[in-house]
């Protein structure tokens, strides 16, 4: 199901014998859309910290009441490692974290696809083993992000306002653009895979469509989730190839409808 990332925010989190916090923020991989960690505010019961949760940790949402469930008991995220409020994420915690909970570290498979990549060693990239404990720098706060500008092919078009998650495979599958300064009143969904560039740094996100494109596109309706319905309105529109329909060509499986 496709769900707002900031009306995730707040939600219960509800470990296997209890609760132990709520959802702050998500942190996604800003190579491949995805979600590597939600980040749980532990709130009265573990103060002075937060904890990374990974996807494959994470049940699907209890829309009505507002509740996440996750598959770790109370005392594994008590013992487990956490960082400092506004601490970066240096890749040696990911390590202690991925260790204590006995997770499948996801960054083995940038490992396998550099090696694979002959560099000249004067260019050679860093082992993800390698990173400097800084912070990880493929990985992006999504309440962060809201607020970058966004550009298109001939000019401003507004800026980020939210994203819309799947929680099947918790993949970044759009990004909510507002255009109040330019547009008032009409958002617009952009996918990832429309992007020219992002500029982390001046924080500006360029994307392969055009103003007048922008101005006719299908509006976002915020009040209500996403369907494969409004999804396919918006391919159709771009004239985009739609990403479930790769998938079914990729691998002969079936790709629900919500």
């Amino acid at each position: 199901m496709l769900r707002s990332l900031d009306g995730l925010i707040g939600y219960g989190i509800q470990a296997t014998d209890g609760p132990i916090g709520t959802v702050k923020d998500f942190l996604f991989d800003d190579q491949a859309w995805v979600v590597r960690y939600m980040v749980a505010d532990t709130g009265k019961w573990l103060p002075g910290g937060k904890v990374l949760v990974v996807p494959s940790a994470l049940e699907h949402p209890e829309w009505d009441r507002r509740s996440l469930p996750v598959k770790l008991t109370r005392r594994q995220v008590e013992e487990g490692p956490d960082i400092g409020e506004d601490q970066p994420v240096s890749h040696q915690h990911e390590i202690d974290l991925h260790h204590h909970f006995e997770w499948d570290p996801y960054w083995l498979a940038y490992a396998a696809a550099e090696a694979a990549t002959p560099f000249p060693p004067a260019v050679a990239p860093e082992s993800p083993q390698m990173r400097p404990t800084r912070g990880d720098p493929r990985l992006r706060s999504g309440r962060e992000v809201e607020g970058y500008h966004v550009k298109a092919t001939d000019g401003e078009i507004g800026h980020v306002e939210d994203f819309i998650l799947d929680d099947e495979g918790w993949v970044v599958r759009y990004v909510v653009v507002d255009t109040r300064n330019w547009l008032p009143g009409k958002k617009v969904l952009v996918s990832p895979e429309w992007f020219d560039a992002v500029n982390w740094t001046d924080q500006r996100v360029v994307v392969d469509i055009s103003r007048e494109g922008v101005r006719n596109s299908p509006p976002y309706d915020p009040s209500r989730p996403v369907n494969r319905e409004d999804e396919g309105v918006l391919y159709d529109y771009h004239g985009r190839p739609a990403y479930w329909k790769d998938v079914l060509e990729r691998t002969g499986a079936t790709v629900g409808h919500w």
